[in-house]
């Protein structure tokens, strides 16, 4: 059955307003009706189950039958801090990092990151991103959206996270320990996982980062793109917070 997004305010009691693109989608594109069941997310971790009751001509009434919240809370909820890649290699980042459960993306510049980056074109790209990992979401059935984090310089945002329960940022040329060493009694807690620019981050950057309680961490013997790296990483941590 397809998902629908529906910002929480549309959410009214024992009922859901659906206008715009969504409810097109729902009533032109999928051919719903009254009476037709219908399944939505608002993106904070609700799921909600219901039955068209209404329609207009630019929008319909779902009367919910059920809610789904899923259990847990901040244990291993990981933030992607990105160092910014060429082209639209980040669509692609986000999209990914979405459906392998990402909690926060923060698209960082570095002192290697190679676009320029005016501030009109960095606000139209942050709102790309967060409609990208909306999609995501919908596609993957997650019930929540991943934050996308205004674009930043690295030195401030690693700053933002120190106060996070583990750390790790992937480097090329300095003394590392793997993801396995890095997460050895770690059991509860928020994750922060830096990936740096093609050609790795710089020795003063890394030296920050370290002062700021993350841990330098290789990804094996082979030298991943900046695109594959954070995704490739966020595997190995799914694989690891389930054993």
């Amino acid at each position: 059955m397809s998902r629908f997004f529906v910002p929480p305010e549309a959410v009214k009691g024992s009922s859901i307003v659906i206008g715009g693109k969504e409810a097109h989608h729902i009533l032109d594109v999928m051919r719903l009706k009254v009476s037709d069941t219908v399944v939505t997310f608002d993106g904070t971790g609700k799921e909600y189950k219901g039955v068209i009751r209404e329609v207009s001509r630019n929008s319909l009434t779902v009367e919910i039958k059920d809610v789904r919240i899923p259990a847990g809370g901040e244990s291993g909820r990981i933030t992607l801090l990105q160092a910014m890649p060429k082209k639209e290699k980040m669509d692609y980042i986000v999209e990914k990092a979405t459906e392998l459960g990402v909690h926060a993306i923060v698209p960082v510049i570095t002192a290697r990151t190679i676009p320029d980056w005016s501030e009109s074109k960095k606000k139209a790209q942050s709102e790309r991103w967060a409609k990208i990992a909306r999609e995501a979401a919908k596609q993957c059935s997650r019930l929540d959206i991943p934050t996308i984090a205004p674009i930043s310089d690295f030195a401030d945002s690693i700053k933002t996270y120190a106060d996070f329960d583990m750390k790790m940022i992937a480097v090329l040329n300095d003394e590392t320990v793997s993801v396995k060493s890095a997460m050895a009694g770690f059991t509860t807690g928020k994750i922060a996982i830096a990936i740096g620019p093609e050609g790795d981050f710089t020795a003063e950057e890394v030296s920050m980062a370290k002062d700021c309680g993350f841990k330098p961490i290789s990804l094996g013997s082979r030298v991943l793109k900046s695109d594959t790296a954070g995704l490739a990483l966020l595997a190995i941590l799914n694989y690891e917070l389930s054993n």
